[in-house]
């Protein structure tokens, strides 16, 4: 096997100053053979704060024995995760996206600093997954990602459940449709066990980009956190890795441009969320890749939704999993020429060879992974809008919906609380259009997610019926006429600061078109009269974010180049 970067630091300098570093290995269990082994870490998201992750402490101690087994020396370390699940709707979702940031951070921090040799990561929820990536992108050293698996889907009166059911059960609650007793019925029944919410959110959407742009073995994207293939795959994935190592084969020999291409188009052919948008933009800037959100719209327009999955859809990952996978969506885009099947992949072979084997059998009779001639939708269902209120873009998710335009009265909040109450109190009507601000990567600070108003509005009857717009983001269970990640973002004077209760809103996804109907005279004589609000964060990792974060646009990345333009911002 050919050696890694830490074999030959210890092996070239053999003299007497080498004897320390090596007397604290030999305390962790290595012996005199053991130095001329690569030096693996495994990155590992463990914790009891979130279901999907509670599991993944067996699964780092599977892959350190296939390590070990292949001839490296696996060396574990832990890194943060919290639950976007449990936080949600409170003062704790600014520090969601902040956390992918310190989790790339502090991957990159062990791994350079021990100078390893590779990394496994090992990650099961919203964030842990692309912080991960933007670390493996950044490092370039040899890495594989292996993906903690979905929860299976919780049941009651014969109807498969996942934490959005809960969601949406407090808004057809305070509509009258659910009893107080149905209610805590289907919360006591949405979570059965360990994995990551068991639609097409954002977990399984990030699990199923990595899996697409080879940064993960086939098949595993879909697995269910608790069954038995899951631990064989992170098995497999520690002796692959080992491969890679030995091949010197660095994540951004696989993650090109066209590896981005292919990420973005199967996100699109499994509708899946919007938060891929801003993780990918993210990652690719960590590889240096050039993408932009004009990638993303060129690519919807040639990909249909090919899969009826939760939570616009009717089936969950488990489903997707029996009936093929990320892999047979795959082969369907590059039997239609919207792959680049020459991509590499971590095992070392490429995508095109990866696919040979798999069926592309779709029939009519086939619901969850559909035919191309019969699809879910004929484009993809992210689509960017720009405007007078977005002109730097913004992301509208379409899948579910059939009312594609709207124009009425805006109804502006500044706080998520606020929007919430107004919609449980019956205070908005069909036809409105919701305003979130104040909630983008600065004004947030940490750009939360707004899954509770977009579940009541569904609980209460008004999903498709009434418009939303943020600055922030939709968790992957939104679903219905939603735009977010508007850009500029309002705290930094955008125009989402300057609309008003009652001023005409349209949201126009045929023309992709987001705009409100008032004079550049106007806009500009309320942007002289507008003052900034003050910084809801003024201490600790929240303003440190606010201070160096990027627009959404760019995927809200955070570096001293931002924080020189912060200060510039008037």
């Amino acid at each position: 096997m050919a050696v890694g970067r830490n074999w030959r630091s210890y092996q070239i300098t053999e003299g007497i100053e080498r004897s320390p570093n090596r007397a604290m290995l030999r305390a962790l269990g290595f012996g005199d053979g053991d130095f001329a082994k690569p030096m693996i870490g495994i990155a590992n998201g463990q914790s009891t704060i979130t279901p999907c992750n509670m599991h993944l402490g067996s699964l780092a101690s599977v892959a350190a024995q296939a390590i070990r087994h292949s001839g490296g020396m696996p060396m574990e370390f832990g890194t943060i995760t919290v639950s976007d699940g449990i936080s949600m709707g409170t003062d704790g979702m600014r520090y969601s996206l902040v956390s992918r940031e310190v989790i790339a951070d502090s991957i990159e921090t062990v791994c350079q600093a021990q100078n390893l040799d590779g990394v496994l990561a090992i990650g099961g929820c919203d964030k842990n997954m692309p912080g991960a990536m933007m670390a493996i992108a950044r490092m370039n050293l040899p890495a594989i990602f292996v993906y903690g698996g979905t929860i299976k889907p919780g049941h009651y009166r014969g109807q498969d459940l996942t934490i959005v059911s809960s969601f949406e059960a407090v808004g057809a609650y305070a509509a009258g449709t659910v009893s107080e007793a149905e209610l805590f019925a289907i919360e006591r029944h949405a979570c059965p066990g360990p994995g990551a919410c068991g639609g097409m959110y954002t977990a399984n959407t990030m699990a199923a980009v990595i899996e697409a742009m080879g940064m993960a073995l086939p098949y595993s994207s879909t697995l269910a956190a608790e069954d038995q293939e899951i631990r064989d795959r992170t098995a497999e994935a520690g002796s692959v890795l080992m491969r890679a190592v030995a091949q010197n084969l660095k994540p951004r020999d696989i993650m090109t441009r066209e590896a981005f291409e292919n990420a973005i188009a199967v996100v699109m052919a499994l509708g899946g969320s919007t938060n891929a948008v801003l993780h990918l933009l993210a990652i690719a800037h960590a590889a240096e890749v050039r993408l932009t959100l004009d990638d993303f719209e060129r690519i919807r327009r040639q990909v249909p939704v090919l899969c009826d999955l939760k939570p616009s859809g009717r089936y969950a990952t488990v489903d997707f999993h029996r009936t093929g996978g990320v892999p047979r969506v795959m082969k369907q885009l590059s039997s239609h020429g919207l792959l680049h099947g020459k991509c590499r992949t971590i095992s070392g072979d490429t995508l095109e060879e990866r696919l040979t084997a798999v069926q592309d059998d779709s029939t009519e009779e086939q619901t969850v992974i559909r035919g191309w001639d019969w699809p879910v939708r004929p484009e993809g269902h992210l689509v960017v809008l720009r405007g007078n209120l977005a002109p730097e873009g913004a992301v509208a998710k379409i899948s579910g919906v059939r009312r594609l335009n709207i124009t009425g009265p805006a109804r502006v909040f500044d706080t998520e609380a606020d929007a919430l109450a107004a919609i449980l109190e019956r205070r908005i009507e069909s036809g409105d259009v919701v305003i979130i601000r104040y909630q983008g990567p600065r004004g947030g600070p940490g750009m939360p997610e707004m899954l509770a108003p977009t579940s009541a509005l569904i609980g209460v009857g008004l999903g498709g019926q009434v418009g939303l717009i943020t600055d922030g983001r939709f968790s992957g269970g939104t679903q219905g006429l939603v735009v977010g990640h508007v850009a500029p973002e309002a705290f930094v004077g955008g125009p989402l600061a300057l609309v008003q209760d009652d001023d005409p809103v349209t949201i126009d996804i045929e023309h992709q078109r987001l705009a409100v109907d008032l004079s550049e005279t106007e806009l500009g004589d309320r942007k002289r009269r507008w003052q900034a609000p003050e910084p809801r964060a003024t201490r600790g990792v929240l303003a440190k974010y606010a201070r160096l974060v990027s627009s959404s646009s760019l995927g809200a990345v955070t570096s001293e180049e931002n924080c020189r333009t912060a200060d510039n911002v008037s």
